[in-house]
């Protein structure tokens, strides 16, 4: 399913280019429909899936998501293309948030970091190829065929998909004894009468704002990196870009995993910003580099990546634990639901805004922006997140699967 998104990221701008002429001002704009989409369905998503069975609503969201990658060959119009894109947004924010529960769901809490870290590696492994594989088929195949092989890999993906076998309800596996359940069902009672907690983990709000943050700049990157490579003329095959970043967060994400399973949850998190900020930072230094030594710049750009791939690593397997641990065990779909919903709201921020201060002052100054964003991310996790974290953190509170 990842290969399948992340072989259009770099190639969809592009598309709009050459097929429909849009400009970067309005270039992400249309971009960011897909996230919008994305994060007003995945609350419903969140709440939906804690009080249904989840592998149904996760299968027809996965089904929906291999269709509409060869719908885009329909798009006429830059109309048509806006209202698939949105609709592919929506099926991808209820897909990711059952895989994601679903992987919480069947592996014992002992190995929760470390299973985590395996599930993001599989989304790494695809971001290696995906975008490598795209910008190289869009210089020697059609868009259309770009979209079928999109297709086709994701529908292979939903052959594995099907074969997912959750082993209980996730309250059920939870419960030990019917003192906890008693517990948990006052506890859900009377949650209910707050209806924006049964949507949103109210307790997630202060790493959400955090996470937000730290997104705004990677939705810029993903999207327009060779964009901007391009405009700066640094001659790079960016494609090996993404694999660099990929293999970086395969690495780091192992070893955070592990280290999330012993208790350092906000220690990966802390140490896994300072490699992001220098990351961006060197990523708009390198437009003032390359016209003085173009080899110095390629290797600041190709430094950029794996500094990002460690940095991301160490974070997202702790980011995703630290979310699990302030929810309670019925509110899992809920914690991932706001935990993804948090990223790709920056993500869409990070698109949206990014085109248009290219637009007035072309890539290098969205990078320089988002070091300085991520330093504040930094400070506000430092000074609010962790101290919030410990007063609430669950996991040492109850016993969990």
């Amino acid at each position: 399913m990842f290969f399948g998104f992340w072989l259009l990221i770099p190639v969809l701008p592009f598309y709009l280019t050459e097929t429909f002429g849009c400009e970067q001002a309005v270039l992400g704009g249309i971009l960011s429909c897909y996230t919008v989409s994305c994060l007003a369905v995945r609350p419903f998503s969140g709440f939906l899936m804690d009080r249904l069975p989840r592998k149904p609503i996760y299968i027809i969201c996965y089904f929906l998501c291999t269709a509409m990658l060869t719908s885009y060959m329909f798009a006429a119009t830059l109309a048509w293309f806006i209202v698939l894109r949105a609709i592919h947004g929506l099926a991808f924010g209820g897909v990711t948030v059952g895989g994601n529960t679903l992987c919480v769901d069947i592996m014992p809490s002992s190995r929760r970091g470390e299973g985590l870290g395996y599930y993001g590696l599989m989304n790494n492994t695809a971001m290696a190829l995906g975008p490598m594989t795209g910008l190289f088929m869009h210089g020697h195949v059609s868009y259309n065929g770009i979209f079928l092989t999109g297709m086709a890999v994701s529908f292979a993906g939903l052959l594995f998909a099907l074969g997912v076998k959750k082993r209980k309800d996730a309250t059920d596996v939870c419960m030990k004894n019917k003192e906890e359940k008693s517990v948990v069902k006052a506890e859900t009672n009377r949650c209910a009468l707050v209806s924006l907690d049964r949507f949103v983990l109210l307790k997630g709000i202060p790493v959400s704002v955090a996470l937000l943050l730290l997104s705004i700049p990677y939705g810029a990157t993903t999207n327009f990196v060779a964009m901007y490579a391009s405009e700066i003329h640094l001659d790079v095959p960016t494609g090996f870009f993404f694999s660099l970043m990929a293999a970086g967060m395969g690495v780091s994400r192992i070893f955070a995993g592990k280290k999330v399973d012993h208790g350092y949850v906000t220690q990966c998190i802390h140490a896994g910003y300072y490699p992001v900020i220098l990351a961006f930072m060197l990523l708009g230094l390198c437009r003032f580099v390359v016209s003085e030594s173009h080899w110095l710049a390629s290797t600041m750009f190709f430094i950029v990546p794996a500094l990002l791939g460690v940095g991301f690593g160490a974070m997202f397997p702790a980011m995703n634990t630290l979310y699990i641990n302030l929810a309670r065990h019925d509110q899992r779909a809920t914690a991932t639901s706001t935990y993804l919903t948090a990223w790709d709201v920056g993500i869409g921020i990070g698109v949206t805004v990014s085109g248009v201060i290219a637009h007035h002052f072309t890539f290098y100054m969205v990078y320089l922006i988002g070091s300085a964003i991520c330093l504040f991310s930094l400070i506000i996790f430092t000074k609010v997140v962790t101290p919030h974290y410990k007063r609430n953190d669950l996991s040492t509170k109850t016993t969990t699967t």
